[in-house]
């Protein structure tokens, strides 16, 4: 019975959360030029990338593109103190720099707060960049700091969520659990880690206790 609990407590979650979830590109951190961009697979699916971003840094991003795709990238900030006035410069630029849009956050701070419930974290939203693509090409996303300041935030792309039924029990956990790192949340890794123990310990258990009874 109590193993049973478990599981539908674990798979209300994911289900539950299932479909507001982006998908999360991880990376090793080198994408600091154009050289060594990092690859977004296509820009229409929704995906997020989590960073962090030391003063004086920029972060580069790639993706191929077709005349008159609509692209749309924004930035987002978790709720941290410390984070409450941190807001990177977000730059789209094409082949030899023939487009570049550069979107600054303007508005006030600490900002609106929206909560993602994936994740379960908060964040302050921040720049959004809607545009149309003006011809076929590789085009650049670079986030920098220009205000000598280092913090974290997390860039989304596109806005078309494609999850299979497979990914639900592969890719989100994992993102779930990358998710508590970024936001530094070690007290909810501990409590996932603390269930899942549980159910593995709710069988052998029964099994010892059904040998115990034979003897």
């Amino acid at each position: 019975m109590k193993k049973i609990i478990f599981i539908v407590f674990a798979l209300a979650i994911i289900s539950t959360n299932y479909a507001s979830a982006h998908k999360l590109i991880s990376h090793d951190d080198s994408h600091r030029d154009f050289d060594s961009a990092l690859v977004i697979p296509d820009h229409k699916i929704s995906w997020a990338i989590y960073e962090n971003l030391g003063v004086n840094e920029a972060k580069f991003y790639t993706f191929e593109a077709k005349k008159g795709d609509s692209f749309y990238a924004s930035i987002v900030i978790p709720k941290i103190q410390g984070l409450e006035n941190y807001a990177p410069t977000l730059v789209m630029v094409g082949e030899d720099n023939f487009f570049r849009d550069k979107v600054i956050y303007e508005n006030g701070f600490p900002g609106k707060e929206f909560y993602e419930p994936f994740g379960q974290v908060t964040y302050w939203e921040r720049q959004e960049l809607r545009t149309e693509i003006p011809k076929d090409g590789t085009y650049f996303i670079v986030v920098t700091d220009e205000k000598n300041q280092s913090g974290k935030y997390s860039l989304a792309v596109g806005e078309i969520e494609d999850f299979s039924g497979e990914n639900m029990f592969t890719l989100l956990p994992k993102a779930w659990l990358d998710t508590k790192f970024f936001v530094n949340d070690y007290v909810s890794i501990v409590i996932a880690f603390g269930i899942f123990l549980a159910m593995c310990s709710v069988p052998v258990i029964a099994i010892f206790k059904k040998r115990k009874t034979k003897l």
